[in-house]
């Protein structure tokens, strides 16, 4: 495993594979990930199923979402 992947909490949570991109939040005694596309902005650790998740592209593009009009 990457260094900077054991750093993270909730390493094997589906956030941080996704392109939205999250954020964590640390309060000094809680730590958060913040997703800029649920409703639940702050969903239960960790994410195992996402209808929001979109994939990261290696090249780095930004992923295209389809919607149902």
């Amino acid at each position: 495993m990457k260094p900077e992947v054991q750093m993270l909490p909730f390493p094997d949570s589906l956030c941080h594979r996704c392109a939205a991109p999250p954020r964590v939040i640390d309060t000094g005694s809680s730590r958060f990930i913040f997703c800029p596309l649920r409703a639940d902005k702050y969903p239960r650790q960790p994410v195992r199923e996402c209808a929001e998740y979109l994939p990261q592209r290696p090249d780095g593009t930004p992923p295209v979402r389809d919607r149902d009009p």
